[in-house]
């Protein structure tokens, strides 16, 4: 059985039709690129997989459970899309201190090792509003890979990174595919997409192939 399960899948918002009968069917352990212009429909279609937005028409399933009607959410998810919201007065590490408190799965210790492995140092003292775009997205990052999720959704992981950062970051997400790790991964970098995927998407105008 497919871990990911796309079927018939379309998304309007209002007359707007963003997503147009999407059907892709993804097995556990392997990397999933999908590569497309900005308003191709890439983050709205991870932020259906992830239960942010309800589908208009057809079905996702995740681990065999419906997102919407099964579970709101999928079990066992890290997640980037769109630039990471974090308290701006905190540093790093309390801001992942506080959102791992509200699932009380892991320890100062897991929290650590996550930012020491997105190139951050968990003894820094700088509030998040000092950050650099990149520095925000490594935080981003360790946050999605925290809690040793078996599934990962990364849209534009690579985003606001200098190019030590986008290689310390394919590094990282290579690492985890060797793990076994499932991972959706939308760039618009192609290379990105080469090294690191198993399989390769194009999405235009909300419409999906295979390359």
């Amino acid at each position: 059985m497919p871990y990911i399960e796309l079927e018939r899948v379309s998304k309007k918002f209002k007359e707007d039709i963003v997503l147009h009968d999407i059907n892709v069917f993804m097995e556990r352990g392997r990397v999933y690129g999908f590569s497309g212009n900005n308003g191709s429909g890439k983050t709205v279609l991870m932020k259906c997989i992830c239960g942010f937005l309800p589908v208009s028409e057809g079905t996702i399933r995740v681990n065999g459970k419906v997102i919407g009607r099964e579970i709101d959410f999928p079990d066992d998810v890290g997640v980037i899309i769109e630039t990471p919201g974090f308290l701006t007065n905190l540093t790093g590490m309390r801001n992942l201190e506080i959102l791992a408190a509200l699932r009380g799965r892991i320890s100062r210790k897991e929290i650590e090792a996550a930012v020491r492995k997105a190139g951050l140092d968990p003894k820094l003292k700088k509030a998040v509003s000092k950050y650099s775009l990149g520095m925000r997205q490594r935080l981003g990052i360790a946050q999605a890979i925290m809690e040793d999720p078996e599934f990962l959704i990364l849209d534009e992981p690579f985003n606001g990174l200098d190019k030590h950062g986008v290689a310390d970051i394919r590094a990282l997400l290579l690492e985890l595919k060797k793990q076994g790790k499932t991972i959706i991964l939308a760039s618009h970098n192609s290379e990105d997409i080469r090294i690191l995927c198993d399989k390769v998407y194009e999405m235009d105008g909300g419409r999906i192939k295979e390359l």
